[in-house]
C-alpha cells in the first residue's frame, strides 16, 4: 500500500446540469476553501482531488450534449470560484482509465448482496413495486452498480475523507467493504476512506421551499444574468404576510438562503428586519443584492471560461498527467496482486 504523506481528500460532481447556488453553498465554496491555504491552515496538510464524474452522468441523462455542456460549466464554475489546478489535482473522470478499470476488478469482488441494498437501487425498487411494474424496471447495471464505480473513484487514489451529504454516506460504507474484502483476498492495497459531514454546510432550499435540486427543478442557477437572478429569487415561495407582520425567518426560505451567504452582522440584522415585518418584496430585494455581490466578479470570470474552451481542456488535461501519476502505479499494483501480468518477469 502506498505511504501517503498528506490526507487526501476527493470530491466529485456529477455533470448532469448547470451548477446552482445550492451547489456552491453545500460542496463547491466549501471544498474550495479546504484547499486554499489562505483560507484554511489545515490545507498544507491536505492533498486535494477533485473531479467531474462524467460516467456517473450517464446513470442520470443519456442525453450526450447535456453532459457535454454540463461538464464544461461545472469545470468553468470552480476554476471561476477560485479553485488553483496548482494547489488540487482537477481532472475529468473519462481522462483516467484506472478508474474504470479498478471498477470492473471491484466488480469481480463485490457480493451482489451488498449491491442490493444499496439505497438508490432499493427506492427504485420500491416505486416500481407502488406502480405495479416489475421490480427492476428500467433498472439499468449503470443504476444498479454505481457504489462499485463510486468506490473505484476513491480506492484508485486512496482518498481517505472523502466530503457527502448524508444521503452518500452509504456509499462511502460500501466503497470500505469492498475494500477490506479486496485487501483480505489479495493483500493491503487500499486505505479504508471515512465519510466526512461538515454540520455546518447548508443545505439550501429553492424556490418551492424543499431542497434545492435539479430533480425538484427548483434551483436558482449560480451564474444566470443579474436580470435572471432578480427574477429567479422573485420566484422564492413566501406566505401572505403583508408588510409590518412579523415573520419568522426559521421557515423562510428567503432567510435561509440569506444565512447562507451573509456575515454574522448580516444575519442577525435580517432576522431582526424579519421581526419588525419587513415586505417581501423588500427582502427579496436585499438577498438579490447580497448574492449578486458575492457572485459578480465569479461571473465575469466564468463567462470568461465558457468563452475559452481549449484553456478548459488544458486545464483538465495537466491534472489527467497528475491523477495518473498516482493512479497508474496504483493499478499497476492491483493487476499484479489479482495475476494479471508479464509472462516473464
Amino acid at each position: 500500500m502506498t505511504s501517503q504523506s498528506k490526507q487526501r481528500v476527493l470530491t466529485g460532481i456529477t455533470t448532469t446540469g448547470t451548477p446552482h447556488l445550492g451547489n456552491y453553498v453545500g460542496a463547491i465554496r466549501p471544498a474550495i476553501k479546504a484547499s486554499t491555504p489562505d483560507n484554511n491552515e489545515t490545507a498544507n496538510d491536505t492533498d486535494s482531488f477533485l473531479f467531474l464524474a462524467d460516467y456517473h452522468a450517464m446513470i442520470k441523462s443519456h442525453d450526450p450534449e447535456k453532459i457535454h455542456q454540463s461538464s464544461k460549466e461545472i469545470a468553468a464554475t470552480w476554476l471561476a470560484l477560485g479553485l488553483d489546478p496548482e494547489k488540487v489535482t482537477f481532472y475529468r473522470q473519462s481522462d483516467v482509465p484506472e478508474i474504470m478499470e479498478l471498477s470492473w476488478v471491484l466488480t469481480c469482488s463485490t457480493a451482489k448482496g451488498l449491491m442490493n441494498r444499496a439505497h438508490a437501487y432499493k427506492a427504485a425498487v420500491q416505486d416500481n413495486d407502488s406502480a405495479g411494474a416489475d421490480a427492476d424496471y428500467a433498472v439499468t447495471m449503470g443504476l444498479f452498480s454505481y457504489p462499485i464505480l463510486m468506490a473505484a473513484d476513491i480506492l484508485i487514489f486512496n482518498g481517505q475523507k472523502i466530503p457527502v451529504g448524508r444521503d452518500q454516506i452509504q456509499h462511502v460504507e460500501m466503497a470500505r467493504d469492498i475494500a477490506q474484502r479486496f485487501n483480505h483476498r489479495y493483500g493491503e492495497h487500499f486505505v479504508m476512506p471515512e465519510a466526512l459531514i461538515d454540520e455546518n454546510v447548508a443545505v439550501l432550499q429553492g424556490l418551492d421551499g424543499r431542497k434545492m435540486s435539479k430533480s425538484y427543478n427548483n434551483t436558482i442557477p449560480l451564474f444566470e444574468t443579474e436580470k435572471k437572478l432578480k427574477k429567479s429569487i422573485n420566484k422564492i415561495k413566501t406566505n401572505l404576510l403583508e408588510p409590518g407582520e412579523p415573520k419568522d425567518p426559521e421557515t423562510s426560505t428567503v432567510f435561509q438562503i440569506w444565512q447562507a451567504f451573509s456575515t454574522v452582522e448580516q444575519t442577525a440584522d435580517m432576522r431582526s428586519q424579519f421581526e419588525q415585518g419587513i415586505a417581501w418584496g423588500e427582502a427579496k430585494k436585499c438577498l438579490f443584492n447580497l448574492i449578486n455581490q458575492e457572485l459578480a466578479e465569479p461571473r465575469e470570470r466564468y463567462l470568461e471560461f465558457m468563452a475559452n474552451t481549449p484553456a478548459l481542456e488544458k486545464i483538465l488535461q495537466q491534472g489527467a498527467e497528475k491523477a495518473r501519476d498516482v493512479s497508474a502505479p496504483m493499478m499497476a499494483s492491483v493487476r499484479k496482486a489479482i495475476g494479471i501480468r508479464p509472462m516473464a518477469s
